[in-house]
């Protein structure tokens, strides 16, 4: 077993690895973060891959993601569908205990979309406030990712727009 420090390193490069792949929407690598059911010592063959080590997701306004093959396909949908994407990570803290890290973080995002029809730029640049939590299993390659858990923050406005309270 590695030190805490060591630890809590690899758990970050891991989770930085992440928003990176996600970033450059490099579908392959970010495949590789996941966990797989052999980074666990299980042999398929005789195990489902859905009983054993199950990855989930939950991207914010989504419902519940689970096994490998929904969770990389939402990527492949999201990737897709958003031509640009970059992640200011803050408020980050990582929490190892054992072979199992808990990461959570601000995800301040900007991201655009497809730009109007017959335009050579993007659409329009969209700010987000997420928070995440990110929780890593350690496996024989390194940290894969196990789970990860976004929601949105509401702004002061978002709030106030059911108050019917005069100003």
């Amino acid at each position: 077993m590695s030190a805490p420090h060591t630890d809590v390193e690899h758990v970050e490069a891991a989770n930085t690895a992440f928003y990176e792949a996600l970033e450059r929407g490099d579908f392959e690598e970010l495949a590789s973060l996941w966990l797989t059911p052999s980074d666990l010592g299980v042999d398929e063959t005789y195990h489902d891959p859905a009983d054993t080590g199950v990855v989930s997701c939950v991207h914010p306004g989504w419902p519940v993601l689970t096994g490998r093959g929904e969770v990389l396909r939402s990527y492949a949908l999201i990737m897709a569908n958003t031509d640009y994407i970059q992640f200011f990570l803050t408020d980050v803290h990582v929490s190892v205990t054992g072979d199992t890290a808990l990461v959570t973080c601000t995800e301040n995002i900007l991201s655009g979309g497809p730009a109007p029809a017959g335009d050579e730029e993007l659409g329009p640049l969209v700010g987000q406030l997420v928070v995440a939590t990110n929780v890593y299993r350690r496996t024989p390659s390194g940290w894969k990712l196990w789970s990860h858990h976004a929601s949105p923050v509401l702004s002061e406005n978002d709030e106030d727009e059911g108050d019917d309270t005069p100003s």
